[in-house]
């Protein structure tokens, strides 16, 4: 669960034979304290030089999986004995981790989640309403006093092999891949969550200002966009190279950190925002796009916000799922199972 880069082909499969065969679950008598799964991540930033209790009751069950391919055991495991209650103690991309290798093993039948914001970057807690300093006593908690959000991941595939699927929240492409890279640096300094996406949004509005159209900020990434079903190739202004685009920048989120909006009015489902290599004059309106303020004439500046049930892409650069990067080629992305995320 720890190596640098996520390459789509080391993607942990859970073979038919390995599927746990029961996964009922109890029904609890009133006063019954719920079964509980952690998968407890130490690397993760805010884990970093902290014990967990493993000792903390006998209804919670605690993996460190120190791997990926780890993972698809210890979810067995928690199925088998039925828990009821799911917790992520780490950051996106354990997340991303835990929910790509438990589809295998819970299918459309998932316990409820909780995650605990230990991650460098926390953006789905965010999203639902999380605190920062939520404990796994506040999750099994909230399990029966809280409030229940529910999301639909990403899930990412080749057309190669598309029954071996990524499960994510956040997706992109072009200057969003720099920004990642970006953010790292950013990380160094001390920057974190909403102050990642504040210091790189920066960055990158500063390049895409005074650079020339050559510079990779602005040049963007040749890429192809098809939407829905039908593969229908995304519409472009005529900004710059058709075959071009700047920016893409995919999720299933509502809430964004630093309140940004870059979907403009749209909120639930799959909702894709792309920018073709646009002129500076447009680019210094970007902020004011972000935050809500404008709100039309968009499309015909070469800044598109769309809603769609899947879309697949052919990209001849990396893209970025949950802070990772995956290589060229050609990909679907579609909705997987709802998910029910525990909060306060």
């Amino acid at each position: 669960m720890a190596t640098p880069i996520f390459e789509f082909a080391q993607i942990p499969r859970v073979e038919p034979a390995e599927k746990t065969r029961s996964r009922g679950r109890r029904v609890r008598d009133a006063g019954q304290a719920p079964v509980v799964g952690v998968i407890y991540n130490p690397r993760s930033h805010r884990n970093l030089g902290a014990d967990f209790d493993c000792g903390l009751c006998p209804h919670v069950h605690i993996a460190q999986p120190r791997e990926r391919g780890q993972l698809p055991v210890a979810l067995a495991e928690f199925a088998e004995k039925g828990i009821e209650l799911l917790v992520i103690n780490g950051g996106d991309g354990t997340v991303r981790d835990v929910l790509t290798c438990g589809q295998a093993i819970f299918g459309d039948d998932w316990p409820a989640i909780a995650v605990l914001p230990k991650g460098k970057t926390n953006a789905l807690t965010v999203d639902i309403g999380v605190p920062d300093d939520w404990t796994l006593q506040d999750a099994i908690d909230a399990l029966d006093h809280g409030s229940r959000i529910y999301r639909r991941p990403m899930t990412v595939s080749t057309a190669s092999e598309p029954g071996k699927r990524v499960a994510g929240f956040i997706l992109g492409a072009g200057a969003f891949t720099l920004a990642t890279q970006a953010g790292q640096s950013a990380h160094k300094l001390g920057a974190f969550d909403s102050m990642v996406v504040a210091v790189t949004g920066a960055w990158a509005l500063l390049q895409s200002l005074f650079a020339t159209r050559s510079n990779p900020w602005r040049k963007g990434a040749r890429m192809r966009i098809g939407l829905g079903a039908a593969d229908v190739p995304m519409a472009h202004s005529g900004r710059g190279d058709p075959d071009m685009r700047q920016l893409l920048f995919a999720s299933t989120l509502e809430r964004l950190p630093a309140g940004i909006k870059p979907f403009g009015p749209l909120r639930s489902g799959l909702k894709l925002a792309a920018i073709d290599q646009i002129s500076r004059r447009t680019t210094a309106l970007v902020p004011l796009v972000l935050l809500g303020k404008i709100k039309h004439g968009l499309r015909e500046r070469g800044m598109h916000q769309i809603a769609a049930s899947q879309f697949s892409l052919s990209i001849d650069d990396q893209f970025i799922l949950d802070g990772e990067a995956f290589p060229p080629g050609d990909y679907r992305i579609e909705q997987g199972p709802e998910l029910a995320f525990i909060a306060p």
